[in-house]
Order: C-alpha cells, then structure tokens, then sequence
C-alpha cells in the first residue's frame, strides 16, 4: 500500500490542457455483473485479464482507466465497502505496478474504498453519488486534493425496469423543466463540494446519463449538454452502451456501438471534456475524430492550439 511519498495530485486544468482534446476514459469493471456483460470478476486470474484489458485500453487510445468494484446497474445488489476493497486495491496496484505513468479513477461512492485506492495508486475519484453516499468522502477528497467527479442522480432502487432484451433501465424521474433542475443540482452539489473543503478547480460534473432520466431525458442531455458549460466546470459524459440507446435501436448491450459513437459525437459537440466508454479503440478514434473537425474553422484552416 502506497501511503508515504504520495505524488502530488493531478491537476485538473493542467492535465485536460484546455478544451480541444476529448480525454477518454475506459471503464474497467472489477464485478461479476456489469449491465454490459464486461465484469472483468468472474473467476480465473482476474488480476491477468485487467492487465490485459487496461494495456488493450492504453494502446487504443485511453487517457484514464476508470476501475469499479461495484455495479451501478439497474437491480444490482449493493457490496460491502470490505469486498469492494478487496476487488479493485489489488488491480490497482497491479496496474501501478505494471503501468506507472496511466492516470486511475477509483469509481466508489464509499470513502473507504476510495481511501483504499488512493493509497494504491488511484490518482482521482468518480462518485456516481456526488459525495451525498458517505459522509466521509467530502473530508477525504479535500484532504486528499485530487480531482473528484460528481454524477448528477436520481436513480431509485424500487424503480427499476427490465426488458428481457433491453436489460434494467433507472425509471426516469420526475422534472420541471430538465436542463434547468439538473443544472441547478449539480451547482449545488459542486458548491457543497467546494464548502467541504475541495478545490472548485479539481471538480467535474457529470449529468448522469442513465440514472434516473428517460430515455428522451437522456438524449436531451446529450443534445443540450453546453447549457451545463455556464457551470464553470468540466463536464464528463457516460452513454455507453446504456439502455436508452437500445430502446432507440432495439437492441442489446453487445450491439450498442454505434449508438454510443453517435451520442459521443454529438456530446463531444455540445462540450464534453471526458467520455466514459467500454469500448475505447472505436470511442478513442470516434473522439479525435470529432475534434478534429470541430477544430476547423469556416475558412478551411485549423483553429489554432487551445481554441
């Protein structure tokens, strides 16, 4: 367990090095029962295949590996922050070990875990509860200093529905007006952050596709994402392979590629400074694709670096 000689947090401003290059983040699930079918926990060497998985990510293009030891899936059953630990600190500090220079996310609402990952290496914590799940985690994201993402949530346990070819889908809740609720919970959320002691420049915001939204809700997200950027903040998205797109298209978790291509492009439009994707060669080459012509300007020239 790494906890003396820590190296100093990343930066956030410095490491995303202005708007114009997407990161991409690729999710490894240390779980048995990831909603996609890519739990990495399902017997065997487990500490093996996310080697290989995270060294397949780096080359196809990943800028952070995002390791969770607990399915936010529709219907999953909770875990105990004890095995949680014991699924994703030893992967990470294999991954360390194996890949010393790769930025990892610890995905965990729990401060112990997070603590955990931390201590073995993680270099920044996603919280699909914005920091509301533990009451540990704002005192140990500030005392720690590193970047934290807070993923908007009105997800319910009791409100799930499952489609046989579809899977589990969060029910959509119930809003005003969509963009103006969102936006106007997750200021609050990066405020109390920012009151418990974290830097507001260490701060992304995520609208939580997927997690107690419609499935036009989701897609209006997407479509409207930039009246999230008066925020101040980076914005992170995370439609891949998520349940929305197989009602627009019918079809399981394995065949949602192109509908996580066409929600990235058009997230990617809209603002998104991080896309979370299962499947990274494609997201990676579909991402710098989308910036580069975004980076054109009317007259046929490149905008310059930065812009």
């Amino acid at each position: 367990m790494i906890s003396q000689g820590r190296p100093a947090p990343i930066r956030l401003n410095a490491y995303l090095g202005g708007r114009r290059r997407t990161r991409v983040m690729g999710i490894l699930n240390v779980t048995p029962d990831s909603f996609s079918g890519d739990g990495l926990a399902v017997g065997g060497d487990v500490a093996a295949r996310v080697l290989k998985q995270a060294e397949a990510f780096l080359a196809d293009g990943a800028d952070i590996l995002d390791v969770g030891g607990e399915s936010t899936r529709p219907g999953a059953d909770p875990v105990s922050a004890d095995v949680e630990t014991a699924r994703v600190v030893p992967v990470i500090a294999t991954l360390i070990a194996r890949f010393p220079d790769a930025v990892i996310s610890i995905d965990t609402c729990k401060a112990e875990v997070a603590a955990r990952a931390l201590d073995a290496g993680a270099a920044m914590v996603n919280d699909v509860w914005a920091l509301k799940a533990d009451a540990g985690m704002p005192g140990l994201v500030a005392a720690r200093g590193v970047p934290v993402i807070l993923m908007h949530n009105r997800s319910r346990r009791d409100a799930v529905a499952n489609d046989p070819r579809i899977g589990g889908q969060y029910a959509g809740a119930e809003y005003g007006h969509l963009l103006q609720d969102v936006a106007a919970e997750l200021k609050t959320l990066a405020d109390d952050a920012v009151s418990a002691g974290i830097d507001r420049d260490q701060i992304v915001l995520d609208p939580g596709i997927g997690f107690g939204k419609s499935v036009t809700q989701n897609m209006a997200l997407i479509n409207h994402l930039d009246a999230l950027s008066s925020l101040g903040f980076p914005l992170l998205i995370g439609p891949s392979r998520k349940s929305f797109i197989g009602q627009v298209l019918g079809v399981g978790p394995d065949e949602r590629e192109e509908g996580t291509a066409a929600a990235l492009a058009i997230g990617i439009a809209r603002g998104a400074d991080i896309v979370r994707v299962h499947d990274v060669r494609a997201m990676a080459r579909i991402t710098r694709m989308t910036d580069a012509i975004l980076a054109t300007l009317p007259d046929g020239s490149a905008a310059p670096d930065g812009a």
